[in-house]
């Protein structure tokens, strides 16, 4: 079992930025590939950027290449979202999932564990 925290949402001004954490505990950190997704009021939920159990490979989602950065301390059992370059259409409330393996992915049906969310809102 992994229980997931995220925080460090808020309210920030276009071009601003923000970095959002997830703290795990639970079973082993180091053993999961992690992701953020997020979901608008009245959207579904969407990918927005996975990296894998050692912070090596990751990927994103289009919207958001080039602004936001994942990253992992396996150590301190936490995720990272770096969020620059802030847009309102990034507006959101944004989840961290963990999978049960090693290796990364966009879906969110791959991923076994979920925080509770934190929001983002980017006024236009």
């Amino acid at each position: 079992q992994v229980q997931l925290v995220e925080s460090g949402g808020g309210w920030v001004q276009a071009g601003g930025s923000l970095r959002l954490s997830c703290a795990a505990s639970g079973r082993s950190f180091g053993g999961n590939a992690m992701g953020w997704f997020r979901q608008a009021p009245g959207k579904e939920r969407e990918f927005v950027a996975t990296v894998n159990w050692s912070g090596y490979t990751t990927d994103y989602a289009d919207s958001v290449k080039g602004r936001f950065t994942i990253s992992r301390d396996n150590a301190a059992n936490t995720l990272y979202l770096q969020m620059n370059s802030l847009r309102p259409e990034d507006t959101a409330v944004y989840y961290c999932a963990a999978r049960t393996t090693i290796s990364s992915s966009r879906y969110s049906g791959e991923y076994h564990y979920w925080g509770q969310g934190t929001q983002v809102t980017v006024p236009s």
